[in-house]
């Protein structure tokens, strides 16, 4: 009697593996980009590109290394296809007058630090995700990208084609913003 032949993955297996997967695929992808819609078009596309190497994948443990690496590069090519237009509100950004700028008091806006350790995990989650959404792509992203995908300043300013101080500024001008946006939602959960 012959061995029964190794069967290979089929579309049974496909479809737990993106089960598994589709989470961690989208909520990348809209950190990144900030849009549902967008991230749902991303993330149909990383399952296309898994579906297509999904022979190899089944198999290896880096799977979700793997997806999650495509993801980012995908968001990343969507958001350069509209960079000059986010480049130019940064750059208009960057022009502001540096005195008003003040980092302490914004940050040290977000009032009680109770209000925010009073909340579950889960809603502490959600007024994260929902202050993110509201900064600007060129904010967001390098946040994102340092702070959720743990990628280094130079990896990052080499990805968005911009200079080191540029990224440095967008990165504490976000976390300023993300700041204010979460005392915002502070303020009205008081």
């Amino acid at each position: 009697m012959n061995p029964a032949p190794e069967q290979s993955a089929g579309p049974r297996e496909f479809a737990s593996f993106m089960q598994a997967y589709q989470d961690m695929v989208f909520s990348t992808a809209v950190r990144m980009l900030g849009n549902d819609h967008q991230a749902e078009d991303i993330a149909q596309e990383v399952f296309v590109k898994a579906y297509e190497q999904f022979e190899n994948l089944c198999r290896s443990e880096s799977a979700g290394g793997w997806l999650k690496t495509v993801t980012t590069n995908l968001c990343l090519n969507h958001l350069s296809r509209y960079r000059k237009r986010w480049r130019l509100f940064s750059e208009l950004a960057g022009k502001e007058d540096d005195d008003e700028f003040d980092i302490e008091t914004v940050i040290g806006a977000v009032g009680s630090d109770t209000v925010f350790e009073e909340l579950n995990a889960n809603e502490q989650h959600e007024m994260l995700e929902a202050a993110l959404m509201k900064l600007p792509d060129h904010q967001r992203v390098p946040l994102v990208l340092y702070h959720f995908e743990g990628i280094s300043y130079e990896a990052i300013a080499s990805q968005l084609d911009i200079s080191l101080s540029k990224l440095k500024t967008d990165l504490l001008r976000g976390r300023a913003a993300l700041a204010k946006a979460m005392q915002q939602h502070a303020v009205q959960l008081v």
